[in-house]
């Protein structure tokens, strides 16, 4: 759908504590997650405006979005696979 937000929270709503945990003591996640989310805000303005690029600009953004969102959720998997069950004591490898 055109407009919609794609958001890490919004996207992973069950690994909020998780995303919030990184973003603090990750700083190349952290990064990487404000690139992603200033990219997928960039992509919704552009299609609610009507898309005022072309066609390859838009589906060069849109694949930027998701190479990062892909390298984000890796982490974010591969950080629950080593964490304990407490979310406040969650020690990424």
């Amino acid at each position: 759908m055109l407009g919609e937000e794609h958001s890490l929270t919004n996207d992973f709503p069950e690994h909020i504590n998780t995303i919030n945990t990184l973003n603090k003591s990750d700083t190349d996640f952290a990064e990487k997650a404000e690139h992603y989310n200033k990219l997928d805000k960039e992509i919704r303005i552009l299609e609610l405006d009507g898309a005022p690029i072309s066609d390859e600009q838009m589906h060069q953004l849109k694949h930027d979005r998701s190479e990062l969102k892909d390298w984000l959720y890796q982490r974010l998997i591969s950080c629950l696979l080593y964490t304990s069950d407490a979310a406040d004591d969650m020690q990424c490898v």
